[in-house]
């Protein structure tokens, strides 16, 4: 069944053909622990020229690669802006932070580059938006450049706290977003679901562990959530983690997935919006442990083991810091 075509642009090297949907920039692939390259994605829908950030783990260095690599080649820094192209995306195209959690490894780029950051909304559950005022923007571990929490507030960021499950206008692009709580071993992350104007949908998600592992619904019901775009062949793509190869036992993933549990969610999506409805639909994986031991990759063992047990007929993608995908029809 014909779905939809995935242009990957690796430097100035481009595979398939650009039309209406959604552009990635990967600017951290890692899920740990090589700082620079930590988890972090800019979106943007193709009706628009802003972009959003989906978590936050690796910022400056992430679009630094990404620039190198000829990411926003088709960018021009307007004559009369005095930054670099570094930082007119960073201050003037990214228009808001979609944070998951707020572990380290999904915000750090976010607070290191705060101080040279422009004024932007930090979209989160409530739950998150309350970790980072507590935990990090506190005049202890850094200023406070929230409009809330401790002390002075420097008021660069205004937390925008999103209701689950509901759609939401996102300022200063042409998207909508659904925040819907996922389980990250026992603590609570996020789906973002985004949506344009054409009702094209892309799905974030940020850690999360199994549901029969977490003893939660929370994937069940963002499948629910996604089937309905599925049958209208709307759901352009997804990003999704897989920490850990299959040889990590369930008790020690600490809410996160392996190929074998991707798989098995990916196959409760297929049964709520039908049989062969995957087929074709792109997968990004994210969040693969970076390792400091000799041998094969993790990146090589998680993507043979999906791909091959893969029967849904899915692409999986595997995409490398600095590089871009073009969800497209």
């Amino acid at each position: 069944m014909f779905r939809r075509k995935l242009a990957v642009l690796i430097g100035c090297l481009s595979f398939g053909v650009n039309a209406a949907g959604y552009d990635l920039v990967t600017l951290g692939s890692k899920g740990g622990i090589q700082d620079g390259n930590l988890t972090a994605f800019m979106l943007k829908s193709e009706q628009d020229d802003n972009y959003v950030m989906l978590d936050a783990g690796s910022i400056v260095n992430g679009l630094i690669v990404s620039e190198q690599k000829g990411a926003f080649s088709d960018i021009e820094v307007p004559e009369a802006s005095p930054y670099t192209k570094v930082g007119y995306l960073l201050k003037e195209r990214i228009k808001g932070y979609f944070i998951s959690h707020a572990h380290l490894d999904h915000v750090a780029g976010m607070i290191i580059s705060s101080p040279d950051d422009s004024n932007k909304p930090i979209y989160a559950l409530s739950a998150t938006n309350d970790d980072l005022q507590t935990n990090y923007f506190n005049w202890s571990a850094w200023p406070n450049f929230g409009n809330e929490g401790k002390g002075f507030k420097l008021s660069k960021y205004t937390y925008t706290d999103l209701p689950a499950a509901q759609w939401q206008a996102v300022t200063g692009t042409s998207l909508n977003v659904k925040a819907m709580p996922l389980s990250h071993s026992g603590g609570q992350s996020t789906a973002f679901l985004m949506k344009d104007t054409d009702g094209d949908v892309f799905a974030y998600f940020g850690d999360t562990g199994p549901d029969a592992v977490e003893k939660s619904d929370a994937l069940n019901n963002v499948w629910s959530s996604l089937s309905e775009h599925v049958k209208n062949d709307k759901l352009k793509g997804i990003v999704i983690e897989v920490s850990f190869s299959n040889e990590t036992p369930d008790k020690q993933l600490f809410g996160h997935l392996t190929p074998t549990w991707l798989l098995e969610e990916l196959k409760t999506l297929e049964a709520k919006s039908g049989k062969g409805s995957l087929e074709g639909l792109d997968v990004v994986i994210s969040h693969i442990k970076y390792s400091l031991k000799k041998g094969e990759s993790p990146e090589s063992i998680i993507k043979r083991q999906l791909e091959e047990a893969n029967t849904l007929g899915v692409n999986f993608h595997f995409p490398q810091q600095g590089d871009t995908l073009s969800f497209a029809d």
